[in-house]
Formats: structure tokens, sequence, C-alpha cells
């Protein structure tokens, strides 16, 4: 504030701007990035400081092994033949994504690139995954969801 300048980046995720089933507080508080930091944007404009989100997308990591874990064991038994499903398939897929150096560049780019634009995607289905959510009417994303989670 007292130089009146500065660049404040907040990483979020594709899934602040989707959904998919057992995200609920994944999703929740990617949201919340998101509306803070637009928010924020407008707040601290008015000083000289530039918001910056990050939306990463598929990255390399252990997301898709240990984020479910938590749900696999203490699910009640109504829940457990949606998160037994879920899991198999993403533990099927996990390993995939881009390199997580994927991110960085990207928030290089956003600090140094002089623009007021507010959201970046990071990684190569980012991009793809939000245009998807933001071209279906909800029923056909959530037909899409359920058919490639499995349930």
């Amino acid at each position: 504030r007292e130089n009146g300048s500065g660049i404040i980046v907040n990483i979020s995720s594709v899934g602040g701007k989707i959904t998919f089933p057992l995200g609920t507080l994944y999703h929740g508080s990617k949201f919340a990035v998101e509306g803070m930091s637009e928010a924020l944007s407008y707040e601290l404009s008015t000083i000289g400081i530039k918001v910056k989100i990050v939306e990463p997308g598929g990255i390399k990591s252990n997301f898709g092994t240990t984020s479910f874990d938590m749900n696999v064991e203490d699910s009640p038994a109504a829940y457990k033949p949606l998160v037994d499903k879920f899991v198999a398939g993403v533990q099927a897929s996990a390993g995939g994504g881009a390199e997580s150096s994927v991110i960085a560049e990207v928030v290089y780019q956003a600090v140094t690139d002089g623009s007021d634009q507010l959201r970046y995607t990071a990684g190569p289905g980012a991009a793809r995954t939000i245009a998807t959510r933001e071209n279906l009417p909800d029923a056909e994303y959530i037909a899409l969801m359920k058919r490639q989670s499995g349930i």
C-alpha cells in the first residue's frame, strides 16, 4: 500500500469453476478463492495493487490418490458405493496432467505481463475444462461428470 503498487497472486484451480463428485469441500474453498480474489481486485485497484488468479488444471501430483483417502474409510454406508466407484475412477486416471513447472511459468507471466488480466489458466487441459463447463447447460454437464466418474 505504501508503494501504491504491487501484485497479489492467488492459486485457485479449475475446481473453482467446475465441480466433480465428492469435491464439496475442495470446490467450496476454490470457489471462495475465486470470489474473494475478484472482489479484492476491485478494492485494491484503487490503490494501485493488482490481483491475479492462477487456475491450474490437471497437474502431475498425488491429488487423485490421496485427496479422497478420508472419504474411503469413514464414508457413511449410504455413500460407500459412490465413494468406491469414484475413487476407483480417480485412481485409474492418476498420474496424468502437466508438470508442476507449468504453474510457476503462468505465475511468472501473471506478474510480469503488465496487464490487468485477472484470471490465468495453467496446463493444457485447464482452458478446455473451463470452456466445457461454461458451454454446457447444467443438466448436460452434470450428466457428463456422472459418466466420467462412473456414477
